[in-house]
């Protein structure tokens, strides 16, 4: 699960992304905050837990 320990901090955030990762980001490559904003592009499809953590990890 390296690829989502790159979007968040704790075993918690991860596992609440875990799904909604490989459902709509399997494909992008870690770095340079690319799964995050993968994630972000679908926020309205994603589980509410994934959601917070998303919102928490995106900058600005």
């Amino acid at each position: 699960m390296a690829t989502t320990a790159a979007l968040a901090q704790t075993a918690s955030e991860r596992e609440a992304c875990e799904a909604d990762y490989k459902k709509f980001c399997s494909g992008v490559q870690q770095g340079g905050g690319r799964v995050i904003k993968c994630l972000s592009d679908h926020m309205s499809e994603l589980t509410p837990e994934c959601q917070k953590v998303v919102k928490a990890n995106t900058p600005g």
